[in-house]
């Protein structure tokens, strides 16, 4: 009988042993799954200003592909993964040439060898005006280019002519006049191409540079005001 009793005992032991180290195993498995993704497939960005207004607001998140513009190795990788080239209008992800530890969020409006010019806040593609119905323009001030006491005003509206060299492209922000773009820090290297937006998972009504804000109040106020704030109709919107 005790014999029998040591042998439940011990199966008993060997069964929790046994569901604790598959509970592991799985833990440990979706652990690095999601590592593998967060670092390779898909990356988290939050919106912080307002320079993409109106095509993304304040507290948006999204998620980024990263595979979007990744150059193939081998071939068979074509087929499988949906790669493509930078296109003018694409919104992407980078790192700030200024400043590489941030990432930015613009869209892309010149091409490398292209000629790039803006009149009078329109912008020109070797010499044709290009349609563009995401932008805005909440400044209807137009500061000449001859205006050198208030020169980022005056770039901001008349710009260029130049040509995008080899390897680079030129981005701007959708919010035209409050915008810190190519026009200001230069072209992008497309190297510095992180991914191109995908979804919104969530958004809520941030405040303006909110992210300046971390103080421990601020951050309980952000919490608190999480889901009452919530944007839930641009929840899953496919970025575009």
């Amino acid at each position: 009988m005790k014999k029998k009793k040591k042998e439940k005992e011990k199966e008993k032991k060997e069964k929790g042993k046994s569901t604790f180290r598959e509970y592991f195993e799985l833990i440990a498995e979706v652990a690095i799954y999601v590592f593998f993704v967060m670092t390779f497939v898909v990356q988290a960005f939050q919106i912080p200003t307002g320079s993409m207004e109106p095509t993304l607001l304040v507290g948006d998140f999204l998620l980024v592909n990263k595979f979007a513009y990744v150059k193939p190795v081998w071939s068979w990788e074509e087929k499988i993964l949906p790669q493509k080239k930078v296109n003018r209008h694409d919104i992407i992800v980078f790192k700030y040439p200024g400043e590489l530890s941030k990432d930015y969020v613009k869209r892309v409006i010149g091409l490398e060898g292209e000629k790039v010019e803006i009149k009078d806040k329109q912008v020109y593609i070797n010499d044709s005006p290009i349609p563009e119905s995401y932008k805005i323009h909440n400044d209807s001030r137009v500061y000449s280019r001859d205006n050198y006491y208030r020169y980022d005003d005056s770039i901001r509206d008349n710009f260029g002519p130049i040509i995008v060299p080899r390897g680079h492209c030129f981005v701007m922000g959708d919010n035209r006049d409050n915008s810190a773009d190519s026009r200001y820090w230069g072209f992008l290297p497309l190297n510095y191409i992180k991914g191109r937006p995908w979804v919104i998972y969530f958004s809520y009504r941030a405040e303006r540079d909110a992210y300046k804000k971390t103080s421990a109040k601020e951050r309980l106020k952000k919490l608190v005001n999480f889901i009452p704030k919530a944007r839930w109709k641009r929840l899953l919107k496919i970025i575009k």
